[in-house]
């Protein structure tokens, strides 16, 4: 297997705090979060593209004070796409007030609810959607667990076996709702009695895959659900990838029950590699296709999982 960390996996620092933590200290917790919520869903406007207007103005004035010609020039936008950004800029909206409507949280860096952990990862999410318990987010102990959507017996089996003590001993179970690895590990979760956070890639009103709605709304009663996207944000291929990061920099240590080869998994276990955290895999069967991408990470020195003290 080919990958740009491919070698001895062992845990590296984690990245620096942040820019909003450390540019204007306890001035930038002041930041309007209505505000931050604006430029968060504005079209045009990527994480980084807010991260350089922060960077340069820390009330986040900014974008409000230019007129179309001069976002274009500052943020690189085409005439169209800056008179769209212009038009949205200066259309009021009490997007906060709807949000809280729908019991949904809204959490920016600069609030204390916000996860302590991801002011440590690469690309901390601006802005994130919350349905559920917030206090989850303050766990002392937590395991993210994820695997491939084609789950085998001896994957299921060992996620039933190791799973359930570690969620008795109060260790807040983290993944991503998707089928399979993902589903299966929130449902153990659920019929331990443990608590679990499932962080979406797709926003709260588009869930994916549909099968999983029912599963979701019992974990933004009881749980938390999650999400980098606004509400209404469908799902899309690249999304995926991207929210791997928060689940991986939620927690403590990431388990890897089942991959394939080139497994969406093993990017969060490299993510994790990347923000100082554990990487844990269970060995499989040497020809089935599903414990290659695990039986890799091995190799490369992730620790093997064959009880479940070893989580």
């Amino acid at each position: 297997m080919s990958h740009p960390h491919s070698g001895a996996i062992k845990k590296r620092a984690g990245f620096p705090a942040c820019p909003f933590l450390t540019k204007s200290g306890k001035d930038a917790r002041h930041t309007n979060t209505s505000r931050i919520l604006h430029l968060h869903e504005a079209p045009y406007l990527t994480w980084k593209k807010v991260t350089a207007l922060y960077k340069a103005d820390p009330a986040l004035s900014l974008p409000y004070q230019l007129s179309p010609s001069e976002l274009s020039k500052q943020l690189r936008l085409s005439a169209e796409q800056a008179g769209t950004l212009y038009h949205y800029l200066h259309t009021p909206e009490n997007k906060m007030a709807a949000y809280q409507a729908r019991h949904i949280h809204i959490l920016t860096p600069f609030m204390n609810e916000y996860p302590p952990r991801l002011h440590h990862i690469y690309d901390p999410p601006w802005v994130l959607y919350a349905r559920g318990n917030l206090e989850l987010l303050q766990t002392p102990s937590s395991l993210a667990v994820v695997g491939t959507r084609k789950l085998t017996a001896y994957g299921r089996n060992a996620m039933n076996q190791f799973l359930s003590p570690v969620i008795r001993q109060n260790r807040t179970i983290i993944s991503g709702l998707a089928i399979g690895t993902d589903t299966l590990a929130h449902k153990i979760t659920v019929r331990e009695k443990g608590t679990t956070i499932a962080v979406l890639g797709s926003g709260f009103d588009c869930i994916y895959p549909r099968e999983n709605t029912g599963l979701a709304e019992h974990l933004s009663t009881h749980h938390l659900l999650l999400s980098e996207y606004p509400p209404s944000t469908p799902p899309r291929k690249w999304q995926f990838p991207m929210r791997n990061r928060i689940i991986s920099g939620l927690a403590d240590a990431v388990f890897i029950s089942e991959a394939a080869e080139r497994s969406g998994s093993l990017i969060t276990a490299y993510q994790a590699l990347e923000q100082g955290k554990d990487v844990k895999a269970l060995p499989g069967p040497v020809f089935s296709p599903m414990s290659k991408g695990t039986n890799q990470l091995i190799k490369e020195g992730a620790a093997p999982v064959t009880s479940f003290e070893d989580l």
